[in-house]
């Protein structure tokens, strides 16, 4: 019996996650050291805005690619489920972060108008290719690994602190530090119910990997924003 068979689906790819904290930790750690923390802290959570915004139009990629799949794969039709639950959790929660940017005195057209960066491109971007070209199951593990680290109501305390940013400007980190915890265990369930082999581990594992790279990456890319209105610096 091999390693992937003595642990559940979702043990393994909690595993994966665990192999990525060092780097992770160490991007967010510079992150919040690094001066001037306000306009560090929008380029943060315009960062978030620009992933939010994909998440939907992601999962609904990888829910259609179910339905094509569902009648040669056994997991394809319980993914499509999977998908379609999580987009009514995720709905809207881009305008949200969007609102609470310009509730900071940030101008949403000038946020909208930030050209994302490479790092943001490959963290979301490998996620088109596999689901169309290779399996949606993949999406899967790009959705674990951003649901496994729901901030602490005390860490947002603290960036608010430090950033002298208005409470409002972190209405959607909260409602996301409240969810992820649930989700995270959605994900585990689902995980557990899916009828998976050894390659399709192996795919998850690749895309935790990758998601797990790619964000530290995107984090460490951040520069200081000062998208005040009226402000001519950005």
């Amino acid at each position: 019996m091999d390693m992937l068979e003595r642990q559940s689906n979702s043990d393994f790819v909690r595993g994966r996650i665990e192999l990525c904290l060092p780097a992770l930790k160490a991007a967010f750690g510079d992150l919040w050291r690094t001066e001037p923390h306000r306009e560090m802290t929008i380029a943060f959570l315009v960062l978030l805005h620009q992933i939010m915004r994909a998440s939907v139009p992601l999962m609904q990629c990888a829910a259609e690619r179910g339905d094509q799949l569902e009648g040669t794969d056994k997991s394809a039709a319980l993914l499509g489920g999977y998908y379609r639950h999580h987009i009514s959790e995720e709905l809207h929660h881009d305008t949200w972060a969007l609102e609470d940017l310009k509730a900071a005195g940030c101008d949403p057209g000038r946020i909208l108008s930030i050209t994302p960066s490479v790092e943001v491109a490959r963290l979301v971007g490998t996620q088109y290719y596999w689901v169309h070209h290779h399996h949606p199951l993949m999406l899967l593990g790009y959705i674990a690994v951003l649901e496994a680290f729901p901030p602490a109501d005390n860490k947002i305390d603290e960036i608010r602190d430090r950033s002298g940013l208005p409470d409002s400007t972190f209405r959607t980190l909260r409602i996301h530090g409240d969810l992820d915890p649930t989700h995270s265990a959605e994900i585990d369930q689902t995980f557990n119910m899916l009828p998976l082999d050894q390659k399709h581990l192996e795919m998850v594992g690749l895309s935790v990997l990758h998601s797990c790279d790619a964000l530290a990456a995107s984090v460490r890319a951040l520069r200081p924003l000062d998208l005040f209105s009226g402000s001519p610096f950005g």
